[in-house]
């Protein structure tokens, strides 16, 4: 328990944050504020005998406009509360009557958190689960229904002394991610607010992982989204990169790349806040330096040091963007002094963002670093194959080609390793791609995993087609060269 609350203690409050609870809840909270002004008929539940007379008599005595006399009713006999709600949620099948009870269950949970102990010793006294009532509500078709049954879900498990359960938790985190991945779903605000609370809880951290929970968030951020699920998602993120495993493994989900575009492109302060605010701890709370210093190399690679010169020129009212400016620039700037070729190629290639840039294009490299290529069980191999075959960009298929070329040209063995990783197939596949520059550069690469004297080749090639060298993307259409 001392461990749950130190943990969410040490994640500071961001200034927006208490605003956003409800404004980020906007049309949940707008339907509830309509439910509240509803009058449900107690009366005609216990002549229909659906509920108790117990039940009947605490909901009439509860559901009263006046705040203090709720209150009272709740220190008259707290357990009574639980007992009803959750009979009730049993008995009724109105969809109306449910939306109401929920609104009021939410209600009296945001007045004071400690009640959520109230449902828990109610259940613990029956032996039942606390959370098989909301969870089977997760099922329901009506949206309100099921996204302020999640609200109350994330309350009780973020506030109360005992942890969710782990069945439990998977099957609700499953829920909330697939919430996310709904096309148009107007209520994705108040699903990614239930995870902005659940995500500061350690335990629920790993869990949320293992249901595919951070390559959904990269997903959804790579859409086009408002500012306001944006910032949610991220703070999402943020509060994922606290843990130092966690921190360690974020980029292998591609989320500087992502962030980096969305610093790039957005207006609001709060975006670009949260968005420093987890390139600093990318930073800061990996364990390993050497994970710190990829993760600082990435963002010099997805241009964030531009970014950071354009926000310094921007008057912030928050001192600590400033403070997050000053601290990336002077971290990035480092490791731009220690940037070896090696590292720059590897970060990039790691990125998926393959581009023309000099180190490519470098003999001395290649000669230098081809074997490279071989470590951590053929690390890098595998992304340029994975990519041969999974990336639509032209771009990165002709550079993915050319690399590949360029590696079994200056490490001859290496055309054995290509052939058992799928490369060579793939290459050759490409021979009939769309693009003119990804065939030519297919080409060229199939020609130098087949023929052993390449620099021969090269002098044939140039001397019977006018193409000089394979430095760079082509315009023309494939060429035909003999050896």
């Amino acid at each position: 328990m001392a461990d749950r609350s130190s943990l969410k203690q040490i994640i500071p409050a961001l200034p927006e944050e208490k605003h956003d609870m409800l404004a980020a809840t906007s049309v949940l909270q707008q339907q509830a504020a309509d439910i509240r002004n509803q009058k449900i008929n107690w009366q005609s539940y216990l002549q229909s005998q659906m509920i108790s007379k117990e039940d009947y008599d605490f909901i009439v005595a509860f559901d009263v406009p006046e705040s203090a006399a709720r209150e009272a009713k709740l220190k008259e006999n707290p357990s009574q509360a639980a007992k009803t709600f959750l009979n009730l949620l049993g008995h009724v099948s109105k969809d109306q009557t449910i939306q109401y009870i929920l609104t009021m269950i939410d209600d009296m949970l945001q007045d004071d958190h400690g009640r959520v102990e109230v449902f828990r010793e109610h259940s613990s006294r029956k032996r039942e689960s606390v959370w098989g009532p909301f969870l089977n509500l997760l099922n329901r078709q009506d949206g309100f229904i099921m996204n302020m049954t999640s609200r109350i879900i994330a309350k009780l498990a973020c506030w109360s002394h005992d942890p969710m359960e782990k069945t439990d938790l998977h099957f609700y985190l499953t829920w909330l991610k697939d919430q996310l991945k709904l096309q148009n779903n107007e209520y994705i605000q108040s699903v990614a607010r239930c995870l902005q609370m659940m995500l500061r809880i350690d335990e629920y951290r790993f869990a949320f992982v293992s249901v595919d929970g951070i390559s959904t968030l990269i997903s959804v951020l790579s859409g086009r989204n408002n500012f306001q699920v944006q910032y949610q998602l991220i703070f999402s993120l943020w509060v994922l990169t606290f843990n130092e495993l966690l921190a360690e493994k974020m980029n292998k989900f591609n989320v500087i790349p992502i962030l980096a575009d969305i610093l790039s492109d957005s207006v609001k302060e709060k975006v670009t806040r949260i968005i420093l605010a987890v390139f600093r701890n990318l930073i800061e709370k990996p364990g390993d330096n050497q994970v710190s210093k990829e993760h600082c190399i990435a963002m010099v690679q997805c241009k964030v040091l531009k970014q950071l010169s354009i926000l310094s020129q921007r008057k912030f009212d928050d001192e600590d963007i400033n403070e997050d400016i000053e601290y990336l620039n002077e971290k990035l700037q480092v490791s731009v002094q220690d940037l070896s070729s090696f590292d720059e190629y590897s970060t990039q290639v790691k990125s998926g963002r393959l581009e023309w840039s000099p180190v490519h294009k470098s003999s001395k490299f290649w000669r230098e670093n081809a074997g490279r290529l071989n470590e951590k069980n053929f690390e890098l191999l595998r992304i340029l194959v994975h990519l041969l075959d999974t990336s639509k960009d032209p771009l990165v298929l002709s550079v993915a080609s050319f690399d590949i070329g360029e590696y079994v040209r200056h490490y001859p063995r290496g055309k054995h390793y290509i052939e058992q990783l799928g490369g060579k197939q793939r290459v050759m596949q490409l021979l009939s791609h769309e693009d003119p520059n990804v065939r030519y550069e297919a080409l060229i690469a199939v020609q130098k995993l087949m023929v052993h004297n390449w620099e021969y080749l090269g002098k044939q090639l140039e001397k019977e087609t006018g193409v000089s060298g394979t430095t760079g993307p082509k315009s023309s259409a494939p060429v035909s060269a003999k050896g």
